[in-house]
Formats: structure tokens, sequence, C-alpha cells
């Protein structure tokens, strides 16, 4: 069927799909904008107790670079007691802490195969100087069978010398024969050649003998040298106190075995006590000889002075020995722990600011400042530090508060708003 319109009927034109859904959604766009938009730039904030966190003020105070670190008392001078000759523990005459004198004994140790060496060693040398007195005795034997021969010889050519100059005067008054003559002159001459040359081999002989005596001699010296260590060796089974002081560390144990150079105790003279620390490797350039810091002691400050800086590393700490620089008698004990306070430099006037934790999360480089009923985070720059406070090099202003606790809750966060 149709239906047929007339003239009079109006044509309505319809809005498209298109325009209406731009209509609505056109707003909407706009609303999600302006919350990311406000979002993106409103500082993120988290409301907190004030109780909870630790607030200091930013002084304008003296600053003293310096460090403190525990120390404890240890004599000047001690000694270790070392085993020199090993073996098994026989007695002990002393106890740990006792006071002793050099040479008094402590203990005594037992080995048997070492005492029998010492004996095949003791035999082995005393033998080797009976035969060098031997052939020292055997010379001097050989150089008085020489002066006996030289007497008889001497006896032999005065002997001859005499008849020569009887003859002679015979021969001469013509009652003794030439022939006569002739043999008494022959002998003369022999005896007195025959002298001569004994002599000087006796004479040579001599020499030669006193060379080898004094040898001799050198090697008898020599041996009775190693005689007398061998003896002191001997005695080392009984171990003494090598200087006069209190024992300490000295724990043997009766039949326990021990080797030889082991230490089994301490000597410490008492005349005196410095001070040893363990320090961290981080103060390794700040530290040197002659810094000067000081010490609690019976409500006094006692002045103490760097005398050495061991720099071997171990598990992160070297040591570091202090002096008393008072002349002062003090009433130490040995192990006695001390409180050490380093300078590290002159003071000087600055801003300072409290030492916290916070600066474990921030490294130095922003903080918290108090502003009213909240906190706001603000980038600072620190320097130098001691025990107690960082110097402040900028971004912050004296009698400004800031929050110094822990800010591991709040890394990510740029206000702090208090309940």
């Amino acid at each position: 069927m149709f239906i047929k319109l007339s003239t009079m009927d109006t044509i309505i034109t319809r809005k498209t799909n298109k325009n209406k859904y731009l209509l609505i959604g056109l707003p909407i766009i706009l609303i999600f904008g302006y919350i990311i938009f406000t979002s993106a730039t409103k500082k993120r904030s988290l409301t907190i107790k004030k109780d909870e966190i630790t607030i200091k003020t930013v002084e304008n105070d003296f600053f003293e670079d310096f460090m403190s670190f525990q120390a404890k008392a240890v004599p000047l001078h001690s000694m270790l007691v070392n085993i020199i000759e090993g073996g098994a523990v026989q007695e002990i005459f002393v106890a740990n802490g006792d006071m002793v004198i050099k040479g008094q004994p402590l203990a005594r140790l037992y080995n048997p195969n070492a005492e029998l060496a010492y004996m095949q060693q003791e035999t082995a040398i005393i033998e080797q100087i009976n035969n060098l007195n031997k052939a020292k005795l055997d010379l001097r034997n050989q150089e008085l069978n020489l002066e006996k021969d030289l007497i008889a010889i001497e006896h032999d050519y005065l002997d001859a010398k005499n008849l020569y100059d009887l003859n002679k005067k015979l021969f001469e008054q013509e009652i003794l024969s030439k022939n006569e003559w002739e043999k008494t002159n022959e002998n003369y001459r022999f005896q007195k050649e025959r002298m001569n040359i004994i002599k000087q081999s006796v004479k040579k002989e001599k020499l030669a003998n006193q060379i080898q005596i004094g040898q001799l001699n050198q090697s008898i010296a020599v041996m009775n040298k190693s005689l007398d260590i061998l003896r002191i060796n001997k005695k080392n089974f009984l171990i003494t106190a090598p200087i006069s002081g209190r024992l300490s560390s000295f724990e043997p144990i009766l039949g326990k075995t021990y080797t030889q150079n082991t230490s089994i105790g301490t000597i410490d003279d008492r005349k005196g006590y410095k001070l040893v620390a363990d320090v961290d490797e981080f103060y390794l350039d700040k530290i040197a000889e002659k810094q000067k810091g000081t010490v609690d002691f019976e409500n006094k400050a006692i002045n103490v002075q760097i005398t050495k800086v061991i720099p071997e590393i171990k598990s992160g700490r070297f040591q570091v020995e202090l002096d008393f620089v008072s002349s002062d008698k003090l009433d130490l004990k040995q192990g006695l722990s001390f409180g050490v306070k380093l300078n590290l430099s002159e003071k000087t006037k600055t801003l300072v600011l409290s030492k916290g934790s916070f600066n474990e999360e921030t490294s130095g480089k922003w903080i918290f400042v108090v502003n009213g009923k909240k906190a706001e985070r603000r980038e600072i720059k620190l320097g130098r530090e001691n025990p107690l406070y960082y110097e402040v090099l900028g971004g912050l202003k004296a009698d400004e508060q800031v929050i110094t606790s822990s800010y591991k809750d709040y890394k990510e966060v740029e206000v702090l708003n208090f309940e």
C-alpha cells in the first residue's frame, strides 16, 4: 500500500549517529584528560603520625671533623713464651695470671727421642775434642823427640870440636899424624854441618807444629762452643720466663705434646700501656701518625696520640696504636676499653645537621623539610661528617626543621602530611 504525502507535510532531517557520539564523548575525554593532568602534576603525598618520626633543626654551629672508635689497653712491651724444643708437658710450675721473674721455671717438657739424640751428639762432640787433643799431644811429643835428637847431635858436635881443638895442637907440634888429623877435621866438619841442618829442620818443624796446634786449638774451641750450645739446648725442655712480668694466655695441659716454636703464653712487663684499635678501612687515608685525640678515664679527658698505623686490611679494618701523651701514671689494666675521639681537623663554624638514618636512603642528596603541618622533599648537599653531625653545603638554612629518621617507607613520596 502506498501513502501519498501532501504538499502541506514538512520533511524533518535526522541527525547522524556520528554527531551524537561526538557530543557525548567530548566531555568525557576532557574530564579524563583533566584527571590525568592533575594526577601527573599533583605531588605524591602520604599522611603520617608526627610522633613516629624524628625532627631536628639545622644549626649554625662549630663543626669539628673527628671520628670515634673503641681501643683496648695493652702493655707497651710483651714477649711470647715459645717452646724451643717440642715435647709433652711433664710438669707445670705456675698458673695463668701469676707474676714471674726472668729465668723462673714455668713448665717442663719431656721428649725421649730428642734427649737421646742430644746424648749421642754430646758423645760424638766429646770424642772429636779428645781426638783433637790427642793430635795436639802427638805434635808436642814430636817436638820433644826433636829436642832430644838435637841435644844428642849438639853433644856429638861438641865432642868433635873438642877433639878437633886438641888434635890441631898435636898436629901443629907434629905429634899427630897427618892421616889422623884429616880424619879429625872431616869428622868435625860433618858434625858441624849436621848440627846446623838439624837445627834448621827443628826450627821449621816447630813452626809447622805451632800452626797445626793453633788450628787444633781453634777446632777444639769450636767443638767446646758446640758442646755448650748443645748442653744449653738440652735445658730447653725446661721452659723459663724470658722477662719479668705478668703471665697471660698460659694454659698448657699436662701430657699434651707441643711442637717446636709453638707459643704457650705471653709475659707483659707492666711498665706502661698503649692503646690498640681496629678502625674501619674508610678512614685509612684520614689517619696518620702523630694525630691527637682524647679518651675519657675516670671522668677526665686524657690526651692520646697515634704512634703507628698498620695499613694491612683484614675483614674491612686496619689497626692503629696510640700512646698516652701525659706523663702522669695511670692506674690501667690490660684489656680495659676506651672510647677514642680522634681529631681530623680544626673547628670551623658552618651549617650542621644532626646525623640520622635518613641518609641511608637518600645518600645525602635530598631531605624532607618541615613546613607547618607537612614536610616537603628538597634537594640538599652535604659535606664532611663526624659521629654526631653532617656539614650542610647547600639546600638548607639555619633554623629550618628536617626529618632525620628513616625514609624507608617514603622513598617515592614527595610530601608528608602530619595527622
